[in-house]
């Protein structure tokens, strides 16, 4: 049986270790090979040794026969420092680097809950739950309560309301300040317990290591 099916194969290219015309990454500006136009520079080799200062075409033609690529490491020195790498796989390196300090990093959002003097115990076990998983994501938490008309005469029940809220939340959070007074309102600002942030970067730096 003949089959008259026609394949097309695609093969990926895919640049050779050294490529005098490869001239880096757009992004991160580090002159490779040809983009390397000073006559002279001081030259690593891929051993980390120290060759001295040679001509730019020297280098070039000893990374090329290394297979690897001539890359400036530090542009601002006289001459040029240069080094004979992989510079794929020293930007692959680099851009790992950048992810995991990219990870760690943690922008502090401060969130509100508002509460009412006169709250359902339900509404009120709602919000205490939606505060704690503020505080599991290491998120400030600012508590608001706002007295309506003859609730300012009762002052006194708004500073209860929110001790009960510090006590409930004890275990995640702690508070910054006592309450305070703005207009008509109460607010009371809560941060995540430092002893469970320093449990987190303990669990960071255990996933380093292995």
């Amino acid at each position: 049986m003949n089959f008259t099916r026609r394949c097309k194969i695609v093969f990926a290219s895919s640049r050779p270790r050294f490529n005098r015309n490869y001239r880096g990454n757009n992004k991160d500006r580090t002159r490779v090979n040809t983009a390397i136009r000073v006559p002279k520079i001081r030259l690593i080799d891929d051993e980390g040794n120290q060759m001295g200062v040679v001509d730019t075409r020297a280098g070039l033609e000893k990374a090329r026969e290394a297979g690897l690529d001539l890359v400036e490491v530090a542009p601002n020195a006289s001459p040029p420092v240069c080094r004979i790498m992989d510079y794929g796989k020293y930007r692959f390196e680099q851009e790992k680097k950048e992810k995991l300090a990219k990870k760690k990093q943690h922008v502090v959002q401060v969130k509100e809950i508002r509460f009412k003097l006169r709250i359902e115990e339900h509404d009120y076990q709602v919000k205490i739950k939606h505060i704690v998983e503020f505080l599991e994501k290491k998120h400030k938490v600012r508590v608001s309560l706002r007295f309506r008309g003859r609730e300012l005469a009762h002052k006194e029940l708004g500073g209860e309301l929110l001790d009960r809220v510090a006590s409930d939340i004890s275990a995640w959070g702690e508070i910054d300040a006592p309450p305070k007074w703005m207009g008509k309102t109460m607010t009371m600002t809560i941060s995540p317990k430092k002893q469970g942030l320093e449990k987190e970067k303990t669990k960071e730096k255990k996933t380093e290591e292995e």
